[in-house]
Order: C-alpha cells, then sequence, then structure tokens
C-alpha cells in the first residue's frame, strides 16, 4: 500500500482563462450558471497544478453580496479547500465595505455556520441581493437563506 499523498492547492482570483474550467466544476457540483459570467471577475479559485480544484464567487450587490458557486472537485473535498475558499471571499467582502454577505443552499447548511453564517427569512434579504439571478430563478424556494454580517476592515 502506498501513503496518501499530500493535496495542496492554493487560491487566487479567477481570471478569464478559468472560466470553462469553472463552468465545469459549478456544473459537475450540481450548482446553477445563472448570473456566474457577469459576477465572474470577484471569483476566485484553487488551483493544484494546472487544475483548477474549487470555486467560490463573490457577487456584489450595492452594500450587500451574495457567496455564490461554491464548488470543489470530489478528490479535493476534505482537504480544506472549501474553507480556504470561503474565508478568502469573506475577506474580499470585508475589504470591499460589504455589510451582509448572503448565501442560498439546500445542502450544506450545516457547514456554513462554522464561518458565522445564520439562517434568515427571504423577507430580511435585501432587494438588491433578492434581484440576483440566484434568488429570482436559479436555486429553488425551498433553499435555505443564510447571512454573515461582515466587520468592514479599515484601509
Amino acid at each position: 500500500m502506498s501513503a496518501t499523498p499530500t493535496l495542496s492547492a492554493h487560491v487566487r482570483a479567477a481570471t478569464p482563462a478559468d472560466l470553462p474550467a469553472v463552468e465545469r466544476l459549478v456544473t459537475q457540483s450540481g450548482l446553477p450558471l445563472d448570473g456566474l459570467r457577469d459576477a465572474f471577475p470577484t471569483f476566485v479559485v484553487a488551483q493544484a497544478g494546472d487544475d483548477i480544484v474549487g470555486v467560490a464567487g463573490l457577487e456584489v450587490c450595492c452594500n450587500n453580496a451574495l457567496l455564490r458557486s461554491v464548488a470543489v472537485a470530489d478528490e479535493w473535498r476534505s482537504h480544506g479547500v472549501g474553507r480556504a475558499l470561503v474565508t478568502r471571499v469573506i475577506d474580499d467582502a470585508e475589504a470591499r465595505g460589504i455589510s451582509g454577505l448572503y448565501l442560498l443552499t439546500t445542502t450544506a447548511d450545516q457547514y456554513f455556520p462554522k464561518f458565522g453564517f445564520q439562517p434568515v427569512g427571504r423577507d430580511q434579504v435585501p432587494a438588491d441581493v433578492r434581484a440576483t439571478d440566484e434568488f429570482t430563478s436559479a436555486c429553488p424556494a425551498s433553499a435555505v437563506v443564510m447571512c454573515r454580517a461582515c466587520s468592514p476592515t479599515d484601509t
């Protein structure tokens, strides 16, 4: 038996060249592509060698934002890639002075509280976030809505 290799990926800002790999990963993870291209300039990816193994997006909506499209390749799950991606997006949101960071999930409502996200009612979500494709058409009405109040960093 051989030892399990140590997996290592680094998180960086997404580039336009990453878009096809990101769309494949998001689709393979069963997540919607609606609005992804428009929000892509604020996405981050996890890269291992030449491969994109994870992605997370920040869709900015005035003073609020949507954490979206968090996906990690199957073989990279449980190796800290998702945690690194979500932490980076939270840091990016705080650096931008975002007041509240929202997300919709049908499968990960037990995962996000460790990052400070709490369930909220749809009526508690600001109109600018509710107007995103994620809220209006991409995610089912049964999706759990969560919010994390951001603490903008002083710059």
